[in-house]
């Protein structure tokens, strides 16, 4: 799974020079304890502990962990990494902003997994607290590609393994309004080198105020971008901060 790529994740998808810098501005107005939910190989937490602010990054697999430490390491960042799930996690102590990155919140499909999820951040958020977290606008159009057209998503240089192109197919479920798409990445030697499935569930507008209130958090802001620009229907992100209701 790409996921389990770490070197190969980073060459596809970096974070965004506004992504980051969204993220440090949060991380500096809480002027506290920050922890970072599914934090992958650390693209953001690194970078946030590299302010000297205290940070935490759990994640479910040792192998982003992994690649984390060696980010941490090699720019003098101290960091606590956690192999945990953010559904059901218990690190002794309270946050003063809990982010949750890059989509990562759609991993979660099911009601009971989003209870367990907010159930484990209200035990670690502080009372004046953030938790903050970036998630797609859905886009009806680009879901509704027929199952199994192959498409273009994006060509990247990788370090490693040189020149990548990605092709994709979609298969969206619109009862559990989960998108089960499958990855093609392509090497300039070897055609569909890895293969790996990519499942997100879709969170419309309405629907995320109501699954906040059902979970005891409130709000607060929503922009449609990492530069603070306002939130519409054409907005291609739903970035986000809460506090506990």
């Amino acid at each position: 799974m790409l996921h389990d790529e770490p070197d190969l994740y980073d060459a596809l998808l970096p974070v965004s020079a506004t992504q980051l810098n969204c993220y440090l501005a949060l991380a500096r107005q809480r002027a506290g304890t920050v922890l970072a939910l599914a934090c992958g190989s650390g693209q953001l937490i690194v970078p946030v502990a590299s302010t000297g602010v205290p940070a935490t990054g759990l994640d479910q697999s040792s192998k982003r962990l992994t690649a984390a430490s060696r980010r941490a390491a090699a720019s003098g960042a101290r960091v606590e990494l956690v192999e945990g799930d953010m559904r059901e996690f218990d690190l002794g102590q309270r946050f003063s902003l809990i982010f949750v990155a890059r989509n990562s919140l759609l991993h979660l499909s099911e009601q009971d997994e989003f209870a367990a999820f907010f159930s484990s951040v209200r035990r670690h958020l502080k009372p004046d607290g953030i938790l903050a977290f970036d998630i797609f606008n859905p886009s009806l159009r680009l879901l509704s590609r027929p199952s199994g057209e192959r498409f273009q998503v994006m060509r990247a240089i990788s370090p490693l393994h040189g020149e990548l192109t990605v092709e994709a197919t979609n298969d969206y479920d619109s009862d559990s309004q989960v998108n089960r798409a499958t990855w093609f990445i392509s090497t300039a030697e070897t055609r569909d080198a890895w293969v790996s499935p990519l499942h997100l569930r879709s969170i419309f507008p309405q629907e995320l105020l109501a699954l906040l209130a059902a979970n005891g958090v409130h709000l607060m802001r929503r922009d449609g971008d990492f530069s603070g620009g306002s939130f519409t229907s054409t907005s291609a992100n739903q970035v986000c901060q809460c506090r506990l209701a």
